[in-house]
């Protein structure tokens, strides 16, 4: 008897495999991470390279290679999430939910609508770190980037980002709005707010979240130029998202 898995893809990977949702019927109805993605990469041979470093997503929530899931679950393939390293390339020629201070929205940003989340009279510094879409990297030019992202677990993983703060940093606030589609140049794709009661835990904490939404928050983008367009992966070196920061 075979059981049927259904596996969500994102970013660049439905452009590789030619679908939004990878169906598989396999033999078992449970299977640890590392069979599942054993499975997938029999399945596409071709994309193995690119399978390997991805991270399965079970319910929302990233799952170590010794995990059990279930063919029941909700289940995801995750590249590596929005960064500097590319890992997929194509020619020119290839074709708003909110939770608390946790936005993913497809509208323009501005920093003051984002910071007024966080400013509280218990703290006595606030910060915003404002992402915005850059011309020139390395010497090409952009011309927009267009942004995708997992949206139930983007929204999961930037609370866990808040909480994360508040255990280390106690009293800190977080609010995360990210855009995604197509961002202009010059236009605001992400902005992190935090306050918190002393500027020295604030600069601390602003710059652990920034870090911390690249590594963990499933959001993707794609740098599109004059000439062609490129999905880009994290950009700190191995990417481990169930690694917590040090």
């Amino acid at each position: 008897m075979n059981f049927r898995w259904t596996i969500k893809l994102f970013a660049g990977l439905p452009e590789r495999l030619g679908m939004n949702i990878l169906e598989m019927e396999l033999p078992a109805a449970e299977l640890t991470v590392a069979n599942l993605k054993q499975a997938i990469a029999e399945a596409c041979p071709e994309h193995d390279a690119i399978i390997s470093i991805s991270f399965i997503a079970r319910n929302h929530s990233y799952s170590a290679d010794d995990q059990i899931v279930s063919c029941q679950d909700e289940l995801a393939l995750l590249p590596p999430v929005s960064g500097g390293e590319e890992f997929i390339h194509h020619n020119k020629s290839d074709k708003s939910s909110t939770i608390e201070r946790y936005r993913i929205t497809t509208k323009p940003i501005t920093s003051d609508e984002v910071l007024e989340q966080v400013i509280s009279p218990d703290n006595g510094a606030s910060i915003a770190f404002v992402g915005t879409t850059r011309e020139w990297t390395h010497g090409k030019r952009t011309v927009m980037l267009e942004y995708e992202a997992y949206e139930p677990m983007a929204i999961a993983t930037m609370r866990q980002i808040g909480d994360e703060l508040t255990e280390r940093w106690p009293g800190t606030l977080c609010a995360i709005t990210h855009r995604i589609g197509v961002v202009e140049l010059a236009e605001i794709s992400v902005v992190i707010a935090v306050s918190a009661p002393h500027r020295e835990s604030c600069y601390e904490a602003s710059r652990y979240a920034i870090e911390r939404l690249k590594q963990i928050v499933p959001i993707w983008k794609k740098e599109i130029w004059e000439d062609g367009s490129e999905w880009k992966g994290h950009q700190l070196g191995p990417w481990n998202p169930i690694n917590p920061l040090s």
